[in-house]
């Protein structure tokens, strides 16, 4: 097993910086994910890791060696890619058993060990077939049982899961994160889902233009977003976003255009002493509101329905305020009709602030 240490790690493609002066560091036998939209650096920064990718500048240790000018195959590192990238002409037996065929493993050995790895992943019925007879999810299988078979102090997986169908990957997350506990090897895993690195990830760096915007437990990014950029990405659906700012006359108030909204005297003077300015954003996740017919307290604001998404369990209310959509999460199947006016209320205690011109949480 391995610790990972990233040291101000940059990749640059001519005039485009991929990845920004990263450094971190990932424990012995972590779930590590890397979460952000295309383009963001994630895949680059697991590419040089893997030692596809050459760094700019910057260092890579393993266990406290740097490993720059270590070649990938010297590296023990395992890796699994979003196209699976199997031998189409090979079946799965052979797939599984390539790597340990390079390394000249004796016959016998190797047989041992592709048995028991598919018997770990449960595929031992696909070692007689080839990748074109298989499904997606069966292919990723074997993808996998070819990286574990080789026992590799990392593990490293790009997009693993994007290829195969919805409810099928529901399945395989949990199988994952079950494996990956079970063979305890650190593991890094790249990923534009947000629910795939929520519910798999022991910490998660979320990624935007090539920098770490945060790291942290899926419920530290969830509860306590750094700056604009992961409250907006992380949650589903994503975080009401409103421009405010604070007034502090006889009351302390938060004036938001189409509504205000009363804080207490101590938030109030957190936001005077950690702003930059007067102007804010008010952030609240969609389940934080409650929506009525009628009015609850003096905070409560109108508004008008846009459209209703009933998912069974809960309902999605999209409201509207000027041209812009908000959403509420409620409990249960709702109905409205399209224009119909609506009463929204804030969970205060579940708000937070953003300095609007450095985009950093305030609360």
């Amino acid at each position: 097993m391995v610790v990972v240490r990233l040291e101000n790690l940059t990749k640059k493609f001519r005039d485009i910086v991929a990845v920004d002066n990263v450094s971190l560091e990932i424990k012995d036998k972590e779930f590590f994910v890397f979460l952000g939209p295309s383009g963001s650096g994630k895949s680059t920064t697991l590419n040089m890791i893997a030692g596809l990718e050459e760094p700019t500048s910057g260092y890579i240790y393993f266990d406290g060696q740097v490993v720059n000018d270590i070649p990938p195959e010297k590296r023990d590192v395992a890796m699994v890619f979003q196209t699976f990238a199997l031998y189409p002409h090979l079946n799965a037996f052979d797939n599984i058993a390539f790597p340990l065929k390079v390394r000249k493993y004796p016959k016998n050995e190797i047989r041992n060990k592709v048995i028991q790895v598919a018997d770990m992943l449960r595929i031992k019925y696909l070692l007689n077939k080839k990748p074109y007879e298989m499904s997606g999810g069966e292919r990723q299988r074997v993808a996998l049982a070819r990286a574990i078979v080789r026992e590799p102090r990392l593990f490293l997986l790009d997009e693993p899961l994007s290829n195969i169908d919805a409810k099928l990957r529901v399945y395989m997350r949990a199988e994952l994160i079950r494996l990956q506990k079970d063979l305890k090897i650190t593991t890094i895993y790249v990923t534009h889902d947000q629910v795939e690195a929520m519910t798999m990830a022991d910490r998660v760096a979320v990624m935007n233009y090539g920098k770490v915007m945060q790291v942290g437990s899926p419920i530290e990014v969830f509860r306590k977003p750094a700056n604009l950029f992961v409250a907006g990405f992380i949650g589903t659906p994503p975080m009401n976003f409103f421009e405010c700012n604070l007034r502090t006359n006889d009351k302390n108030i938060l004036e938001c255009g189409y509504f205000n909204l009363s804080i207490d005297k101590n938030l109030a003077d957190v936001i005077r002493q950690t702003s930059s300015s007067s102007e804010l954003v008010l952030g609240i996740r969609p389940n934080e509101l409650k929506v009525t017919s009628e009015k609850l307290s003096e905070d409560s604001f109108q508004s008008e329905v846009f459209a209703v998404e009933n998912l069974g369990t809960d309902s999605i209310v999209n409201f509207k305020l000027g041209d812009n959509i908000y959403k509420a999460v409620v409990p249960g199947v709702i109905y409205y009709n399209f224009g119909q006016k609506i009463w929204i209320t804030i969970n205060k205690d579940a708000i937070h602030i953003f300095d609007k011109k450095t985009e950093k949480a305030i609360i």
